[in-house]
């Protein structure tokens, strides 16, 4: 059979894509019509970014690929296998242990793909010419439907992705490109009848099937939002401290899924079902090289103990109220604030109205005053 030049080019990009690392790579026109600007439109219209204001301030050059490059006449997909080689919800029966989500156990994946598209960037101009473009998430580019379109997998009812070979274990870059590559076919939804990413989700943050309410989400709570975690969530979150897999974890397609072959992105021993005790006792150095090369040091120390102390309230053991009293005189509000409420959870009703007795008095933050006013020990309900 002869292969054509043009298919003979795809599959040397595709055979490099491999040898850089990456598990998929398939092909999608980037000037070709999409609906996915309007799926953003109602999103944001409706409120659901919550406090992630880049997506409604660069909504408009989110809307298409070729509101990124007006000269994009392809995208090279690319997916990187991250399956976890554990049970990533196991860690939740252990209550005094913190659950990070799978894709920060390891390195950071920002990192290490950006350098593999931008090898694969160099290689294909090389070797066939025409600009080209690289994206890996932190730029305004839709990958999820832009990965749709290329036959990678489908946006699921949870809205991430699903692959038929990776389950929902994948990491996503793009090369734009203005080479004219012949498209591979666009994947089609396979999800049937399965409800299971939306009925466990903790939160309730699926509205309908294929829509996300980020402000309900376990991850972007622990993530995104930078002021204390609404009242209504805290008891959700269990120990839940940086992300959650839920929704990706049961996913049935993962039965098809393997372990991640690129090493970096293995769980860490540290960060697979770390002591929340530890973790509420790191400040700002320690928390710096416990997560070094980790996507979790993005949120910062302040914000990763708040995390740490609801999950100690939710934790149900009264020897962890020692880690929540010794951080009632943290400098930072938010932490003040989240080992309040810990303690409200943990302490007995009596040793509790006199801890806020006198510390009501002293405390200078009006936030932080606020969650002492409202704290109702659970002991006493």
């Amino acid at each position: 059979m002869t292969i054509s030049t043009s298919e003979a080019r795809e599959e040397a990009i595709r055979a490099e894509a491999r040898l850089l690392g990456f598990d998929v790579c398939r092909f999608a026109r980037a000037d070709a019509p999409w609906s996915a600007a309007e799926r953003l439109a109602e999103f944001v219209a409706a409120g659901r970014h919550g406090e992630m204001a880049w997506m409604e301030t660069t909504a408009e050059r989110r809307a298409h690929p070729t509101g990124m490059w007006p000269g994009a006449r392809s995208a090279i997909v690319l997916g990187m296998n991250y399956g976890p080689d554990h049970d990533p919800l196991a860690v939740l029966s252990e209550p005094t242990r913190g659950a990070i989500s799978v894709y920060a156990q390891g390195d950071d994946y920002h990192e290490l793909i950006k350098k593999r598209l931008k090898a694969l960037a160099r290689w294909v101009q090389d070797r066939f010419g025409g600009e080209l473009k690289v994206f890996v998430d932190t730029a305004p580019l839709m990958e999820k439907p832009l990965a749709e379109r290329a036959g990678v997998g489908w946006q699921g009812r949870h809205t991430n992705l699903v692959s038929r070979e990776h389950g929902s274990w994948l990491f996503l870059g793009s090369v734009l490109t203005e080479l004219e590559l012949r498209p591979d076919p666009v994947g089609e939804e396979t999800c049937g009848s399965c409800r299971a990413c939306l009925d466990v989700c903790p939160t309730n943050a699926f509205p309908a099937p294929f829509q996300l309410d980020a402000r309900r989400c376990i991850s972007y709570l622990t993530i995104e939002l930078k002021a204390p975690i609404p009242h209504e969530f805290r008891p959700l979150l269990g120990n839940r401290i940086y992300g959650c897999d839920d929704c990706l974890a049961v996913c049935p397609w993962n039965k098809f899924a393997s372990t991640a072959r690129e090493q970096a992105l293995h769980a860490r021993e540290a960060l697979r079902a770390p002591s929340l005790a530890d973790l509420s006792r790191l400040d700002d150095p320690a928390f710096r090289a416990l997560f070094a090369k980790s996507p979790v040091k993005r949120i910062g120390r302040d914000r990763f103990v708040r995390n740490v102390l609801y999950a100690i309230g939710n934790s149900g053991e009264p020897a962890l109220a020692a880690e929540a009293l010794r951080l009632l005189d943290d400098p930072a509000p938010v932490v003040r604030g989240a080992a309040v409420w810990a303690l409200g959870r943990l302490l007995p009703p009596a040793e509790f109205e006199a801890l806020r007795e006198r510390r009501t008095r002293a405390e200078v933050d009006p936030e932080v005053a606020e969650e002492w006013r409202l704290a109702q020990p659970a002991l006493a309900l």
